[in-house]
């Protein structure tokens, strides 16, 4: 099933931006639900997530969209 999903999209994002994705979100869920509280905290956390996802799978919406892929602009 998984493997069917992941057909429908090539990787856009390289291994360095990757890792970087996937720490900056993390951080960012992690402080938000630290340091906020409520509705923004959650929000805050589940975009942090969000993004740590997108490097997780190597793959970004919005990259794809601008035309940037792994060897640059297109």
């Amino acid at each position: 099933m998984l493997e069917d999903v992941m057909a429908f999209y090539r990787k856009n994002i390289g291994g360095l931006h990757q890792a970087v994705r996937v720490a900056a979100g993390i951080a960012v869920a992690i402080a938000a639900l630290v340091y906020l509280t409520g509705a923004p905290a959650w929000l805050i956390a589940l975009g942090g997530a969000a993004f740590a996802v997108t490097g997780l799978v190597g793959y970004c919406p919005m990259c794809a969209m601008a035309g940037i892929g792994r060897g640059g602009v297109s």
